[in-house]
Protein backbone atom coordinates (compact mmCIF):
# COMPACT_ATOMS: atom_id res chain seq x y z
CA UNK A 1 0.00 0.00 0.00
CA UNK A 2 2.85 2.33 0.79
CA UNK A 3 4.38 1.74 -2.63
CA UNK A 4 1.09 2.46 -4.39
CA UNK A 5 0.67 5.81 -2.67
CA UNK A 6 4.21 6.85 -3.56
CA UNK A 7 3.67 5.74 -7.14
CA UNK A 8 0.54 7.84 -7.48
CA UNK A 9 2.23 10.87 -6.01
CA UNK A 10 4.81 10.79 -8.78
CA UNK A 11 2.29 11.23 -11.55
CA UNK A 12 -0.56 13.16 -9.98
CA UNK A 13 1.34 16.38 -9.39
CA UNK A 14 3.27 16.49 -12.71
CA UNK A 15 0.09 15.84 -14.66
CA UNK A 16 -1.83 18.52 -12.82
CA UNK A 17 1.08 20.88 -13.30
CA UNK A 18 0.16 20.95 -16.97
CA UNK A 19 -2.58 23.38 -15.99
CA UNK A 20 0.10 26.02 -15.51
CA UNK A 21 0.31 28.23 -18.62
CA UNK A 22 3.73 28.29 -20.29
CA UNK A 23 4.01 32.05 -19.87
CA UNK A 24 4.29 31.65 -16.11
CA UNK A 25 7.53 30.34 -14.70
CA UNK A 26 7.64 27.55 -12.20
CA UNK A 27 9.12 29.87 -9.58
CA UNK A 28 6.11 32.16 -9.75
CA UNK A 29 4.07 29.47 -8.01
CA UNK A 30 6.33 29.33 -4.97
CA UNK A 31 5.42 30.98 -1.71
CA UNK A 32 8.07 32.60 0.44
CA UNK A 33 9.25 30.30 3.26
CA UNK A 34 6.35 28.90 5.23
CA UNK A 35 5.72 30.28 8.66
CA UNK A 36 3.47 29.25 11.48
CA UNK A 37 3.17 26.15 13.53
CA UNK A 38 4.07 22.52 13.14
CA UNK A 39 1.37 20.05 14.07
CA UNK A 40 1.15 16.31 14.07
CA UNK A 41 -1.49 14.22 12.34
CA UNK A 42 -1.36 10.44 12.59
CA UNK A 43 2.26 10.75 13.55
CA UNK A 44 3.20 12.76 10.47
CA UNK A 45 4.70 16.25 10.64
CA UNK A 46 2.50 18.89 9.04
CA UNK A 47 3.52 22.47 8.32
CA UNK A 48 1.15 25.38 8.06
CA UNK A 49 0.23 26.25 4.45
CA UNK A 50 0.03 29.95 5.28
CA UNK A 51 2.59 32.07 3.42
CA UNK A 52 4.57 34.65 5.34
CA UNK A 53 3.94 37.16 2.56
CA UNK A 54 0.33 38.49 2.89
CA UNK A 55 0.19 39.06 -0.87
CA UNK A 56 0.33 35.34 -1.42
CA UNK A 57 -2.29 34.27 1.12
CA UNK A 58 -4.51 32.85 -1.67
CA UNK A 59 -1.79 30.59 -3.05
CA UNK A 60 -2.23 26.96 -2.12
CA UNK A 61 0.95 24.95 -2.03
CA UNK A 62 1.61 21.23 -1.86
CA UNK A 63 4.86 20.49 -0.15
CA UNK A 64 5.44 17.23 1.60
CA UNK A 65 8.38 18.68 3.46
CA UNK A 66 10.63 16.47 5.55
CA UNK A 67 9.13 13.01 5.54
CA UNK A 68 10.29 10.15 7.72
CA UNK A 69 7.37 7.82 7.00
CA UNK A 70 8.17 7.08 3.37
CA UNK A 71 4.53 7.59 2.38
CA UNK A 72 4.92 10.64 0.16
CA UNK A 73 7.95 12.03 -1.63
CA UNK A 74 8.63 15.75 -1.67
CA UNK A 75 6.89 17.49 -4.56
CA UNK A 76 7.10 20.94 -6.03
CA UNK A 77 4.44 23.40 -4.95
CA UNK A 78 1.97 24.10 -7.73
CA UNK A 79 -0.64 26.84 -7.66
CA UNK A 80 -3.44 24.86 -9.32
CA UNK A 81 -6.24 26.94 -7.90
CA UNK A 82 -4.43 30.09 -8.93
CA UNK A 83 -4.64 28.88 -12.53
CA UNK A 84 -8.32 28.02 -12.08
CA UNK A 85 -8.89 31.50 -10.67
CA UNK A 86 -7.36 33.07 -13.79
CA UNK A 87 -9.57 30.92 -16.01
CA UNK A 88 -12.65 31.90 -14.02
CA UNK A 89 -11.84 35.61 -14.19
CA UNK A 90 -11.24 35.29 -17.92
CA UNK A 91 -14.64 33.60 -18.29
CA UNK A 92 -16.26 36.37 -16.27
CA UNK A 93 -14.66 39.13 -18.34
CA UNK A 94 -14.98 37.67 -21.82
CA UNK A 95 -18.16 35.62 -21.47
CA UNK A 96 -20.32 36.48 -18.48
CA UNK A 97 -20.06 40.27 -18.55
CA UNK A 98 -20.41 40.39 -22.33
CA UNK A 99 -23.56 38.25 -22.19
CA UNK A 100 -24.94 39.43 -18.87
CA UNK A 101 -28.58 39.49 -19.98
CA UNK A 102 -28.34 35.90 -21.20
CA UNK A 103 -26.96 34.72 -17.87
CA UNK A 104 -29.62 36.65 -15.98
CA UNK A 105 -32.23 34.79 -18.01
CA UNK A 106 -30.56 31.49 -17.18
CA UNK A 107 -30.70 32.36 -13.49
CA UNK A 108 -34.50 32.42 -13.63
CA UNK A 109 -35.01 28.84 -14.81
CA UNK A 110 -33.36 25.96 -16.64
CA UNK A 111 -34.62 25.25 -20.15
CA UNK A 112 -31.75 23.83 -22.22
CA UNK A 113 -32.16 25.02 -25.79
CA UNK A 114 -29.68 24.78 -28.64
CA UNK A 115 -30.07 27.60 -31.16
CA UNK A 116 -29.22 27.30 -34.83
CA UNK A 117 -26.79 30.07 -35.72
CA UNK A 118 -28.15 30.29 -39.25
CA UNK A 119 -31.72 30.53 -38.05
CA UNK A 120 -32.29 31.88 -34.56
CA UNK A 121 -35.93 30.76 -34.74
CA UNK A 122 -34.79 27.13 -34.62
CA UNK A 123 -34.33 26.14 -30.99
CA UNK A 124 -34.42 22.61 -29.63
CA UNK A 125 -33.96 21.29 -26.13
CA UNK A 126 -31.01 18.97 -25.67
CA UNK A 127 -29.81 16.35 -23.21
CA UNK A 128 -26.32 14.88 -23.61
CA UNK A 129 -24.98 11.71 -22.00
CA UNK A 130 -21.20 11.52 -22.31
CA UNK A 131 -18.22 9.77 -20.80
CA UNK A 132 -16.53 11.11 -17.67
CA UNK A 133 -13.15 10.89 -19.45
CA UNK A 134 -11.39 14.26 -19.10
CA UNK A 135 -10.24 14.14 -22.74
CA UNK A 136 -13.73 14.24 -24.22
CA UNK A 137 -15.67 17.15 -22.72
CA UNK A 138 -18.82 17.57 -24.87
CA UNK A 139 -18.97 21.33 -24.25
CA UNK A 140 -15.46 21.66 -25.63
CA UNK A 141 -15.94 19.31 -28.60
CA UNK A 142 -19.39 20.44 -29.74
CA UNK A 143 -19.33 23.99 -28.41
CA UNK A 144 -22.30 23.76 -26.05
CA UNK A 145 -22.77 27.07 -24.29
CA UNK A 146 -24.36 27.66 -20.87
CA UNK A 147 -28.08 26.99 -21.12
CA UNK A 148 -27.90 24.91 -24.31
CA UNK A 149 -27.66 21.34 -23.04
CA UNK A 150 -28.48 19.33 -19.95
CA UNK A 151 -25.40 17.14 -19.60
CA UNK A 152 -24.68 14.07 -17.53
CA UNK A 153 -21.35 12.25 -17.63
CA UNK A 154 -20.50 8.82 -16.30
CA UNK A 155 -17.95 6.07 -16.88
CA UNK A 156 -18.26 4.82 -20.49
CA UNK A 157 -21.35 6.99 -21.24
CA UNK A 158 -23.76 4.21 -20.26
CA UNK A 159 -27.54 4.29 -19.97
CA UNK A 160 -28.70 1.43 -17.74
CA UNK A 161 -32.02 -0.24 -18.62
CA UNK A 162 -35.08 0.45 -16.50
CA UNK A 163 -34.90 -3.01 -14.92
CA UNK A 164 -31.56 -2.19 -13.28
CA UNK A 165 -33.25 0.17 -10.85
CA UNK A 166 -32.41 3.71 -9.73
CA UNK A 167 -29.15 5.43 -10.65
CA UNK A 168 -27.97 9.01 -11.08
CA UNK A 169 -28.27 8.55 -14.86
CA UNK A 170 -31.92 7.57 -14.98
CA UNK A 171 -32.73 10.19 -12.35
CA UNK A 172 -31.24 12.78 -14.73
CA UNK A 173 -33.18 11.23 -17.62
CA UNK A 174 -36.44 11.50 -15.72
CA UNK A 175 -35.80 15.14 -14.88
CA UNK A 176 -34.69 16.06 -18.40
CA UNK A 177 -37.53 14.30 -20.21
CA UNK A 178 -40.46 14.75 -17.83
CA UNK A 179 -39.65 18.14 -16.30
CA UNK A 180 -37.47 19.97 -18.83
CA UNK A 181 -39.17 18.14 -21.72
CA UNK A 182 -36.05 17.91 -23.85
CA UNK A 183 -36.60 17.07 -27.49
CA UNK A 184 -33.25 15.39 -28.16
CA UNK A 185 -31.06 12.92 -26.29
CA UNK A 186 -27.51 12.50 -27.61
CA UNK A 187 -25.31 9.69 -26.27
CA UNK A 188 -21.64 10.35 -27.07
CA UNK A 189 -18.94 7.67 -26.94
CA UNK A 190 -15.30 7.99 -27.89
CA UNK A 191 -12.16 6.19 -28.97
CA UNK A 192 -9.75 4.63 -26.48
CA UNK A 193 -12.45 4.44 -23.80
CA UNK A 194 -10.96 3.00 -20.63
CA UNK A 195 -14.36 1.85 -19.41
CA UNK A 196 -14.97 -0.20 -22.55
CA UNK A 197 -11.46 -1.65 -22.45
CA UNK A 198 -12.14 -2.72 -18.86
CA UNK A 199 -15.43 -4.28 -19.94
CA UNK A 200 -13.76 -6.23 -22.73
CA UNK A 201 -10.98 -7.58 -20.53
CA UNK A 202 -12.70 -8.39 -17.23
CA UNK A 203 -14.16 -11.71 -16.21
CA UNK A 204 -17.91 -11.98 -15.68
CA UNK A 205 -17.46 -13.33 -12.15
CA UNK A 206 -15.26 -10.40 -11.12
CA UNK A 207 -17.77 -8.45 -9.04
CA UNK A 208 -15.45 -7.01 -6.43
CA UNK A 209 -15.59 -3.34 -7.43
CA UNK A 210 -17.95 -0.48 -8.13
CA UNK A 211 -16.44 -0.26 -11.61
CA UNK A 212 -17.44 -3.84 -12.42
CA UNK A 213 -20.95 -3.32 -11.08
CA UNK A 214 -21.35 -0.32 -13.39
CA UNK A 215 -19.53 -1.47 -16.52
CA UNK A 216 -21.25 -4.86 -16.59
CA UNK A 217 -24.42 -3.00 -17.62
CA UNK A 218 -22.89 -2.93 -21.11
CA UNK A 219 -22.25 -6.67 -21.22
CA UNK A 220 -24.66 -7.06 -24.16
CA UNK A 221 -22.43 -4.74 -26.21
CA UNK A 222 -19.37 -6.81 -25.29
CA UNK A 223 -21.02 -10.05 -26.41
CA UNK A 224 -22.18 -8.49 -29.68
CA UNK A 225 -18.74 -7.08 -30.42
CA UNK A 226 -16.94 -10.35 -29.76
CA UNK A 227 -19.49 -12.23 -31.89
CA UNK A 228 -19.30 -9.74 -34.77
CA UNK A 229 -15.50 -9.41 -35.03
CA UNK A 230 -13.93 -12.49 -33.41
CA UNK A 231 -11.04 -12.41 -35.92
CA UNK A 232 -9.85 -8.93 -34.88
CA UNK A 233 -7.29 -8.21 -32.16
CA UNK A 234 -8.26 -6.89 -28.73
CA UNK A 235 -7.77 -3.21 -29.56
CA UNK A 236 -9.89 -3.45 -32.71
CA UNK A 237 -12.60 -5.32 -30.81
CA UNK A 238 -12.64 -2.51 -28.25
CA UNK A 239 -13.16 0.08 -31.00
CA UNK A 240 -16.09 -1.98 -32.28
CA UNK A 241 -17.51 -2.35 -28.77
CA UNK A 242 -17.33 1.41 -28.18
CA UNK A 243 -19.86 1.95 -30.97
CA UNK A 244 -21.89 -1.11 -30.00
CA UNK A 245 -22.16 0.18 -26.45
CA UNK A 246 -23.54 3.51 -27.67
CA UNK A 247 -26.31 1.70 -29.56
CA UNK A 248 -26.94 -0.49 -26.52
CA UNK A 249 -27.49 2.67 -24.49
CA UNK A 250 -29.81 4.07 -27.16
CA UNK A 251 -31.88 0.91 -26.94
CA UNK A 252 -31.88 1.03 -23.15
CA UNK A 253 -33.46 4.47 -23.39
CA UNK A 254 -36.51 2.83 -24.94
CA UNK A 255 -36.97 0.64 -21.83
CA UNK A 256 -38.30 3.74 -20.06
CA UNK A 257 -42.01 4.05 -21.01
CA UNK A 258 -42.04 7.86 -20.86
CA UNK A 259 -39.08 7.97 -23.30
CA UNK A 260 -40.42 5.27 -25.63
CA UNK A 261 -43.82 6.97 -25.83
CA UNK A 262 -42.32 10.32 -26.82
CA UNK A 263 -39.91 8.71 -29.29
CA UNK A 264 -42.70 6.76 -31.01
CA UNK A 265 -44.74 9.96 -31.32
CA UNK A 266 -41.79 11.92 -32.78
CA UNK A 267 -41.75 14.16 -29.73
CA UNK A 268 -38.25 13.02 -28.79
CA UNK A 269 -35.30 12.16 -31.02
CA UNK A 270 -32.57 9.78 -29.87
CA UNK A 271 -29.08 10.21 -31.32
CA UNK A 272 -25.74 8.46 -31.07
CA UNK A 273 -22.36 10.08 -31.50
CA UNK A 274 -18.79 8.77 -31.64
CA UNK A 275 -15.79 11.04 -31.20
CA UNK A 276 -12.43 9.75 -32.44
CA UNK A 277 -10.00 12.06 -30.69
CA UNK A 278 -6.98 10.46 -32.33
CA UNK A 279 -8.09 11.69 -35.76
CA UNK A 280 -10.54 14.40 -34.62
CA UNK A 281 -13.55 12.99 -36.45
CA UNK A 282 -17.14 12.74 -35.27
CA UNK A 283 -19.79 10.26 -36.40
CA UNK A 284 -23.45 10.99 -35.66
CA UNK A 285 -26.54 8.87 -36.26
CA UNK A 286 -30.19 8.60 -35.19
CA UNK A 287 -31.98 5.66 -33.62
CA UNK A 288 -34.97 4.54 -35.66
CA UNK A 289 -37.17 4.25 -32.59
CA UNK A 290 -40.31 3.25 -34.48
CA UNK A 291 -38.67 0.23 -36.08
CA UNK A 292 -36.39 -0.79 -33.22
CA UNK A 293 -37.65 -3.40 -30.79
CA UNK A 294 -36.74 -3.79 -27.12
CA UNK A 295 -39.50 -6.17 -26.07
CA UNK A 296 -38.49 -9.31 -27.91
CA UNK A 297 -35.66 -11.58 -26.78
CA UNK A 298 -32.58 -10.57 -28.73
CA UNK A 299 -33.83 -7.02 -29.25
CA UNK A 300 -32.70 -5.38 -32.46
CA UNK A 301 -31.97 -1.78 -33.25
CA UNK A 302 -32.03 0.19 -36.48
CA UNK A 303 -30.16 3.43 -37.11
CA UNK A 304 -30.60 6.07 -39.79
CA UNK A 305 -29.28 9.40 -41.05
CA UNK A 306 -25.63 8.66 -40.32
CA UNK A 307 -23.31 11.62 -40.80
CA UNK A 308 -19.52 11.95 -40.65
CA UNK A 309 -17.80 15.18 -39.62
CA UNK A 310 -14.12 15.35 -40.46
Amino acid sequence: MVWRIRSKARWIVPSMASLRPPSISKDSFHCPPLSGFTSSLVGLPKRSLACSDPKNQLIYSAEAGENHSGLLPSVDRVDLFGEMKMRFLSFKKHKYLEEREHFRTLAEAQAPKLSCVLNLQVQEQFMVIACADSRVCPSNILGFQPGEAFIIRNVANLVPPLENGPSETNAALEFAVNTLQVENILVIGHSRCGGIETLMSMQDDDNSSFIHSWIIKAKTAKLRAKAAVPHLNFEQQCRHCERESINNSLMNLLTYPWIEERAKKDMLSIHGGYYDFLNCTFEKWDLDAKNSNVTEKGARYLVKDTMYWY
